[in-house]
């Protein structure tokens, strides 16, 4: 399985809501919520805006959004 880069908190929301189609909800501090709705089921998934966010905690947050790692992979590498 590859490695996740090391990615800042606004590199990892353009992601999430340019091609997972998540949507910025509101902003509490440095930690950004986004949402989506999928098959009528609401997806909500926390983002803090760090120059470097942690590998564990992107794991966290892709766990949230439902997303698998190589998913999430595939679409950075296009």
């Amino acid at each position: 399985m590859s490695k996740l880069p090391k990615l800042s908190g606004q590199e990892i929301i353009k992601i999430l809501v340019e091609e997972f189609g998540f949507e910025a909800v509101r902003q509490k501090g440095s930690h950004v919520v986004l949402r989506k709705f999928e098959a009528g089921e609401k997806i909500v998934t926390v983002v803090p805006l760090y120059r470097e966010v942690k590998t564990g905690t992107l794991i966290g947050i892709l766990k949230l959004a439902k997303i698998r790692r190589k998913e999430f992979l595939e679409k950075i590498q296009k």
